[in-house]
């Protein structure tokens, strides 16, 4: 079992930052896929980040490329999201998730994604 812990959620004015953590803990594997995902009221799922940690490739959904960096901690235990330019549409519930590298890591969306979180908090407003 692989727990997954979200944090750093908070609100933030539009064009303002937050970083967010997730922390990872129990039985996992060497090869593994992260990702992180957010999620409106009412709105599906959405994959927004994923990285590949032995080899720290990444891929970045388009509504937040170019505003959001992923990145990963040498010893896998702890990843983050560093959102900047935050904008009203970027409200919403973020999880991260982890999974078997057999997904083809990075990859936004894949039903491997198995290790959940409960997510934490995020809204963009004034």
């Amino acid at each position: 079992q692989v727990e997954v812990v979200e944090s750093g959620g908070a609100q933030v004015g539009p064009g303002g930052s937050l970083k967010l953590t997730c922390s990872l803990s129990g039985d996992r594997r060497q090869r593994e896929c992260m990702g992180w995902f957010r999620q409106e009221p009412g709105k599906s799922r959405e994959g927004i980040a994923s990285i590949y940690p032995g080899g720290r490739s990444t891929v970045f959904a388009d509504s937040v490329k170019g505003r959001f960096t992923i990145s990963v901690a040498n010893d896998r235990t702890l990843m983050y999201i560093e959102m900047r330019d935050l904008r009203p549409e970027d409200t919403a519930m973020y999880y991260c998730s982890t999974g078997p590298h057999s997904m083809n890591c990075p990859v936004l969306e894949d039903p491997r994604y198995k290790n959940w979180g409960q997510g934490t908090s995020v809204t963009a407003s004034s």
